[in-house]
């Protein structure tokens, strides 16, 4: 196990309606500082790539003239490539006892060495190329860390666990588009500069990982466990539960419009000032930020999927929301609270519901294979709704989106795993 490991004793029985309860008379378990270290990376690296997504839509669509389909197709590789490498990060992280903290330091730091060549970058193609590597460094990254998360933590906190994680990098969102704002007022270049910082910002993430993250190495597999090979991971689509986690979350994936969307929906609706732009995710910031932990518990307390379930229900308000007439002064507030709420009570929640499904030998590929699709998915949902926008327009966009997330939602509630709620 690894040697911030908390967990103390057999691990708490899951109750019929799929949460994890300790037994009576046993102390609630603190939060792992593995878990504690992690959330601080996170915090300092989200800070980087947030000051960068607030300014990007604006950067790309105004500054250089792409259209709603350029822009899909770039927010498209922004949010889905990493699906291409998450499968590889998960593997290597699962080889050889563990190495989750090697892999998940090599996808920091590209990710960070990407930040400066946006300075260079002024065309479709260049722009998408490092869009490219930084989501490659996401995909090595994501799956080893979540497995550092849950290898952690004992299975009846398991959601405390990545909420608490959440709440921290989401700290990182909430500051991020401040300081990018703060930027953009004080300097006359200011895009260049935004990059230059949030390069400088990512750099210090990855020394934090590598002074403070414990390496670890996992237990080695029972002689009638799983192995660590690729084989092995793509057999945990056998289990029948992690194979209807990794479906439905596919399914949700491919209807739910990317961060960069519906701010520019909200933009437009609104009137809102490009200078004012980068502020609109941190509304979404500070409700995923206030909500994740209650979120995460909560999932432990009444079931997992129930409150992952839920989250698509806000999802799906924030849509009905921006597709209405109203234009009062709460609507902005109403849209970023639930666009909040859903990643409070999905993000964390889905690798939570996942990794009680999950062998520990092969934690880090099991989760790899959810990420995967549901990145694919929202790859696939960006290239959509930007052609959908172009040809149609946003009102007809949404409306399509709307109607595929309530009926995947449906969906997902009768294919839901056994032993969940």
């Amino acid at each position: 196990m690894y040697v911030a490991d908390s967990r103390a004793g057999a691990p708490a029985p899951a109750s019929a309606d799929g949460a994890v309860r300790p037994p009576a008379g046993r102390r609630r378990a603190a939060v792992a500082p593995t878990v504690l270290a992690l959330g601080t990376v996170s915090l300092i690296t989200d800070v980087s790539s947030e000051m960068v997504t607030a300014v990007l839509p604006l950067y790309l669509v105004a500054g250089l003239g792409l259209s709603p389909l350029g822009f899909g197709l770039l927010d498209g590789v922004y949010n889905g490539f990493s699906a291409l490498v998450r499968l590889l990060g998960g593997h290597v992280a699962d080889r050889g006892g563990g190495r989750h903290k090697t892999v998940a330091c090599l996808g920091y730091g590209i990710s960070g060495l990407c930040k400066p060549l946006l300075l260079l970058a002024h065309s479709l193609t260049p722009i998408g190329l490092v869009l490219a590597a930084d989501r490659t460094g996401k995909g090595l990254r994501t799956a080893p860390r979540d497995a550092l998360i849950s290898l952690s933590s004992t299975p009846e906190s398991r959601g405390r666990a990545f909420g608490v994680h959440r709440a921290m990098d989401t700290a990182g969102a909430l500051l991020g588009p401040l300081v990018a704002f703060w930027i953009l007022r004080l300097t006359v270049d200011g895009y260049d500069a935004v990059f230059t910082v949030s390069f400088c910002v990512a750099a210090v993430g990855v020394l934090v990982l590598v002074l403070f993250v414990p390496g670890g190495r996992a237990a080695p597999p029972a002689d009638d466990g799983p192995r660590p090979t690729l084989r092995g991971a793509m057999g945990l689509l056998r289990e029948r539960d992690l194979r209807r986690i990794a479906l439905c979350a596919l399914l949700l994936g491919l209807a739910t419009v990317s961060d960069s969307f519906v701010y520019l929906l909200l933009q437009r609706r609104l009137g809102v000032p490009d200078r004012w732009f980068a502020l609109l995710p941190l509304g979404t910031a500070a409700a995923f930020l206030l909500l994740a932990v209650p979120a995460g518990r909560l999932a432990d307390r009444v079931g997992r999927w129930r409150i992952f379930l839920a989250g698509h229900g806000a999802l799906l308000a924030a849509y009905a929301l921006l597709l209405t007439s109203w234009h009062g002064s709460a609507l902005p507030y109403a849209v970023l609270v639930l666009h909040g709420a859903f990643y409070a009570a999905t993000d964390g929640v889905l690798m939570a519901a996942a990794s009680d499904s999950v062998p520990e030998a092969l934690r880090s590929s099991g989760l790899a294979l959810v990420q995967t699709g549901q990145a694919l998915a929202r790859f696939a949902c960006s290239l959509a709704f930007g052609a959908l926008w172009t040809v149609w327009g946003d009102r007809a966009a949404l409306t399509a989106s709307a109607l595929a997330l309530a009926g995947c939602a449906a969906f997902s509630f009768t294919l839901r795993p056994k032993g969940t709620a």
